[in-house]
């Protein structure tokens, strides 16, 4: 059974011969029921601190929660855009490397026209050289 302020204020003690002061047994009374209103205050007033303390820190869990979710989003985001990057480049530096294969087999086909067209004019003027001598 729970006694209440009110329970305390409200007890009454039969009187006997050779009893206790009544006045002091009504004034400790009273001060008892002081003392245990502000206990049931002060203790309603902690519960109702340790509650939003409570749900502040359910709060806070929640919002650490959604932080770790959103960060590792973004990870994974840069993850792949960075995959992107490099698959890209990638397949440039592959590109660039064909397009040397191409611009040396190009060169040396040039090359090799030139040096053609040369021996093609040298024997041209050695054919017309042999010409004039034979004139």
């Amino acid at each position: 059974m729970r006694i209440t302020p009110l329970d305390i204020q409200q007890k009454q003690f039969p009187m006997k011969f050779r009893g206790f002061d009544v006045d002091e047994v009504y004034s400790f009374l009273e001060l008892i029921r002081e003392e245990m209103e502000e206990l049931l205050r002060e203790n309603a007033s902690l519960k109702e601190s340790l509650s939003r303390a409570d749900s502040q820190l359910q709060m806070v869990d929640e919002y650490k929660a959604n932080a770790r979710k959103e960060a590792d989003l973004i990870i994974r985001e840069a993850e792949s855009k960075a995959d992107d990057i490099l698959k890209a480049a990638q397949e440039k530096a592959v590109k660039i490397h064909e397009d040397i294969v191409e611009l040396k087999g190009i060169r040396r086909h040039f090359k090799e026209e030139v040096k053609r067209l040369i021996e093609s004019h040298m024997k041209m003027i050695e054919f017309d050289k042999e010409r004039e001598e034979a004139e």
